[in-house]
């Protein structure tokens, strides 16, 4: 079993979506992050679940899962499970900021 650590980067990501989301409908941005946490909560059991993100080489440390709109980017190292950035689908994913988080 995996332990979950949510990075700093990542909540603030979630955040930043979920406020941008309660401009328009405040449940559906409760509905969202409710969902997230309930997916990342699964990747205890099952951490390698997840795909690789199909714009990183195949045999890069990093995965990702989606909760629509979102895509949840993570590694595993040793029995921990880091959520290090939460983006929404419709962008294109900038490779530097997995690796400075």
């Amino acid at each position: 079993m995996a332990r979950i650590v949510w990075t700093e980067p990542a909540l603030r990501d979630l955040d930043e979506i979920a406020e941008y989301i309660a401009l328009d409908k405040y449940s559906a941005a409760k509905n969202l992050v409710e969902q997230v946490f309930a997916r990342v909560d699964q990747l205890q059991e099952f951490p390698e679940s997840g795909r690789k993100p199909p714009e990183l080489p195949k045999n890069s440390r990093y995965y990702e899962v989606i909760v629509g709109p979102c895509r949840i980017f993570y590694r595993i190292d040793d029995n921990k499970l880091y959520v290090l950035y939460i983006m929404r689908s419709e962008r294109h994913l900038r490779k530097f900021i997995l690796d400075e988080r």
